[in-house]
């Protein structure tokens, strides 16, 4: 049992050893219980547009897309949040992470942190950018690109306006640069600048695809790895997501400097991209979280069925034991915090938050493997919660 004074648990243990009396009593007899689980990467924003250029690689899927989300409102972004982040939360999300890149009509980042306050979901929110438009050089149509001086403003309206640096702080913003393919160096850089002025984390996509990385070469005469590292972009403070096509240096560059890795299995098969190497980086000592990525390339957000992809997927190199059952829900749940660069949640003790979970037992789709509840979870169908505390407040 655990035992919650306001958003913080007290106890975590025997039922017995705690204390008889509570203001509130949830009985969560024949559940397993878990920390809440962590995604680390998304764009919410593409919620409204799944299921579009369903057989596309990155590149072209990106280039059918850019226009539909060019006509995106505040009020479409706002829509989509809460429809992505309510989905995570039925599948046992308690603290997600967002990236949202793109700005037309006069969206803002305020218009997810809404959904996301209203929701009472824990948010890290990253004001993404994209400046390198295609008549210079880039991938996306010019009137997906911003001003750089003003992503700039923008960025640090953000932090001073949202940023919770408090432990337990619910609502946190970080600076995402969107990807090599999309911004400047110079963009790179004052992000990363502006971004440990104020101590707040930095994001970005990194190593996705092949075509990435030909890009990068071409254009800057380095793999991307090797690209963002010169600009600045590795550290204990940087989270990539994807880093699907890494060598044995540079998963070892991102063991020695504390770089974070978003892991996002679903997305990399929809979209062709590969496999990332999970267990080479996990065996180095990189941490490692999940993400479900956006919507429109995974097409749910659902994130203990990402859990149970990222386990599948390890193993389709040939090792049975590549990853299994406890790892992925490690990697779901502290791997996640420590991306994120929490240390008060994705744990059941004692000073952690009150995030957790509970999924019913005795469902049809665990039948048979009720003799490992927590195997059950990852190898069986991916149920949602029935039971989600976040902060302390019941959501499911």
């Amino acid at each position: 049992g655990l035992f919650v004074r306001d958003n913080e648990i007290v106890q975590a243990g025997p039922t017995a050893t705690l204390p008889e009396i509570a203001d509130t009593v949830i009985d969560a007899a024949g559940m397993i219980v878990l920390p809440g689980l962590v995604n680390t990467h998304h764009h919410l924003c593409q919620t409204l547009t799944r299921c579009i250029a369903q057989d596309s690689v990155l590149f072209d899927w990106l280039v059918t897309l850019y226009p539909i989300w060019a006509r995106l409102t505040p009020e479409a972004v706002y829509v989509s949040a809460k429809v992505g982040l309510a989905e995570l939360m039925l599948s046992g999300c308690t603290t997600s992470s967002d990236h949202l890149y793109i700005y037309p009509n006069g969206v803002r980042v305020d218009d997810e942190i809404q959904a996301a306050v209203e929701l009472g979901i824990r948010f890290h929110a990253t004001r993404g950018s994209m400046s390198l438009g295609r008549s210079q050089g880039g991938l996306p149509p010019d009137n997906c690109v911003e001003d750089e001086p003003f992503i700039l403003r923008e960025s640090r309206r953000a932090i001073e306006t949202y940023h919770q640096a408090d432990r337990f702080g619910m609502v946190r913003v970080a600076l995402a640069p969107c990807s090599p393919f999309t911004v400047t160096a110079d963009i790179m850089r004052s992000s990363a600048e502006l971004a440990r002025a104020y101590g707040v984390r930095l994001h970005t996509h990194l190593a996705e695809t092949k075509d990435e990385e030909e890009f990068c070469l071409e254009r800057f005469g380095a793999r991307p790895v090797d690209y963002v590292a010169s600009l600045g972009w590795t550290g204990p403070d940087v989270w990539h997501a994807h880093c699907v096509h890494l060598n044995t240096a540079e998963v070892s560059l991102f063991a020695t400097t504390g770089s974070g890795v978003a892991h996002c299995p679903s997305s990399n098969m929809r979209l062709a991209s590969g496999i990332a190497p999970v267990r080479a980086m996990r065996d180095a000592g990189v941490r490692v979280g999940l993400g479900v990525d956006g919507s429109a390339s995974n097409d749910s957000s659902h994130l203990l069925a990402e859990a149970r992809q990222a386990m599948l997927l390890q193993r389709m190199m040939g090792n049975p034991n590549a990853l299994g059952a406890q790892e992925a829900l490690e990697i779901a749940t502290l791997g996640g915090a420590s991306v994120l660069g929490r240390d008060d949640i994705g744990s059941l003790a004692a000073g952690m938050a009150a995030d957790f979970i509970g999924y019913r037992l005795d469902r049809l789709s665990f039948a048979g493997a009720r003799h490992d509840p927590l195997a059950a979870l990852v190898f069986c169908t991916p149920p949602n919660v029935d039971l989600s505390v976040i902060n302390g407040q019941v959501r499911v």
